[in-house]
């Protein structure tokens, strides 16, 4: 047995040990600028104060959308099987944490054995007194047994498993972030090809209407052939737009359909009652690029797992020293079966320190180091290359918005020009000053002018569900310090993912 004063300074070590060996984790600085570029262009003012993207997909004004939105969040199996893995992770982290408790084992054991008296064994106990034939042995005991984590190997490993873990988290958020971004660039798409289809019509009932007073003008020989034949082509290109778009309607709906967890059809009759193309926000609060250190759970999935490579340089590093454990056992033993197994000549109890150290495997924890500091290294890279990247997005985002914007600005002047022509050509026409086929022109040009604004409206409205995608909008970043003061992670509890 231990000496008491030896056991007790060996727990005191244990669990006063306020350092672990390895380096601590400190969240690297990433260079950013203080303003995104585009907004420096356009000279707007600085945001102080990151933006409120938690529910981004109200902001258009679209009911039908927010529901879509909101469904997919409850009902998408893709957060399902992020869910998943995040009870998987938690696992591994309990795992991590049961390492640094003590463990215990009860044992127990009966046997009977009979020993023949033909065998050379029997033969020489046969001869000696009160030998028994029959023999009984029970036991019953017992054990506990706790490393002492004194070099803090054991928690450089909890903290790779915790970083880990909320790494797990941070990945189901960016699942959720997709998956409600995708559902409302699909219904932004599917509102956008409907509204195509209905010019797309609009302009073979026009053709139509051509070709018809052409035909009219031919057989008074007053049209030639020619206009016959182009008029006719004209309206053959006109019909053929609009399978075309009724084919990538029904993909956008059959895609809706699944990423809200269903099967194709089930919400057909849903999207298919008339709709507008979901107005594009004005004023979309970007932040600063620093926001998006804590806003991009994509950004907090790499800082994470620079976390997690960080605490393994600790965690190898713990192999250079001794391990110690403490093990112990109290139970009772006999080999008679008269019942008295818990009597006080049938206790056993042992109690023992163990010492495992890797002396002469020092090359071999060189190179184990070695290869948890590359690794390190190299999540140190995807960080920052995820940080630049993020920035990039989000720059991408805003030039594009701004520019479908300006898009719409112009062709909506081009479509009033032209409406105003198209009234001007009627007014003309039933004075007699023109003819009806130049009111038919007039509406065609107006038409291809209005499908034109329809495709940029839409585009504008899916600019800016890139750039709340890329802004990370979509959940409640509330941060809170973990491992060590200076290693922020975000609090995901009120993130809600099905389970």
């Amino acid at each position: 047995m231990l000496p008491k004063h030896t056991l007790a300074a060996l727990l005191v070590a244990s669990l006063s040990a306020g350092c672990a060996v390895g380096p601590d984790y400190v969240r690297p600085p990433v260079a950013l600028p203080e303003q995104f570029q585009e907004r420096t262009l356009r000279e707007q003012p600085l945001e102080k104060v990151p933006p409120n993207l938690a529910h981004w997909w109200s902001s258009f004004g679209d009911p039908q959308l927010t529901q879509f939105v909101s469904l997919a969040l409850q009902q998408n199996l893709d957060l399902a099987q992020a869910a998943a893995r995040v009870a998987q992770a938690r696992a591994g982290l309990g795992a991590a944490d049961a390492a640094l408790l003590p463990s215990a084992a009860v044992s127990g054991q009966a046997a009977r054995a009979y020993q023949s008296t033909q065998t050379p064994l029997g033969q020489v106990l046969s001869s000696t007194p009160g030998f028994d034939r029959y023999g009984s042995a029970y036991e019953a005991n017992l054990g506990a047994s706790w490393e002492l984590d004194v070099f803090g190997g054991l928690r450089r490993g909890r903290e790779a498993d915790t970083a880990e873990y909320q790494s797990s988290e941070a990945g189901a958020v960016a699942t959720r972030l997709a998956v409600a971004a995708q559902t409302a660039d699909i219904y932004i798409t599917v509102r956008g090809l409907q509204a195509r289809r209905d010019v797309a019509r609009q302009q073979v009932q026009t053709q139509q209407d051509l070709l018809s007073k052409i035909r009219l003008l031919h057989g008074k020989g007053l049209a030639a052939e020619l206009q016959v034949r182009q008029a006719e082509g004209a309206l053959s290109q006109a019909q053929a737009v609009i399978p075309m778009l009724d084919a990538s309607l029904d993909t956008a709906m059959n895609a809706m359909d699944v990423i809200l967890g269903t099967l194709p059809g089930t919400h057909r009759a849903e999207l298919i009652a008339p709709g507008h193309i979901p107005s594009t926000p004005q004023g979309i609060a970007t932040g600063s690029p620093s926001d998006l250190l804590r806003r991009r759970p994509d950004l907090i999935v790499a800082e994470r797992r620079l976390a997690a490579s960080n605490a393994r340089i600790g965690a190898a590093i713990s192999e250079y020293y001794p391990k110690l454990s403490l093990s112990g056992l109290v139970g009772s033993a006999t080999s008679v079966s008269s019942g008295n197994l818990f009597s006080g000549g049938a206790s056993q109890a042992a109690g023992v320190l163990g010492l495992r150290w890797r002396l002469f495997d020092f090359a071999r924890i060189n190179a184990q180091i070695e290869q948890a500091k590359g690794q390190e290294a190299e999540m140190l890279a995807a960080y920052r290359l995820a940080a630049f990247k993020a920035t990039e997005d989000v720059e991408n985002a805003l030039s594009a918005l701004d520019r479908r914007q300006e898009e719409v600005a112009v062709l909506t002047g081009g479509v009033d020009s032209l409406g105003r022509a198209r009234a001007a050509s009627f007014s003309a026409y039933q004075k007699g000053v023109v003819s009806l086929i130049e009111v038919l022109h007039a509406d065609e040009a107006l038409l291809r002018a209005t499908e034109a604004r329809v495709q940029a409206q839409t585009e504008s409205a899916r600019s800016a569900v890139a750039i709340f995608k890329a802004l990370g909008g979509g959940w409640e970043a509330n941060l809170h310090t973990t491992t060590h003061p200076t290693d922020e992670a975000p609090n995901y509890s009120s993130v809600k993912i099905r389970s």
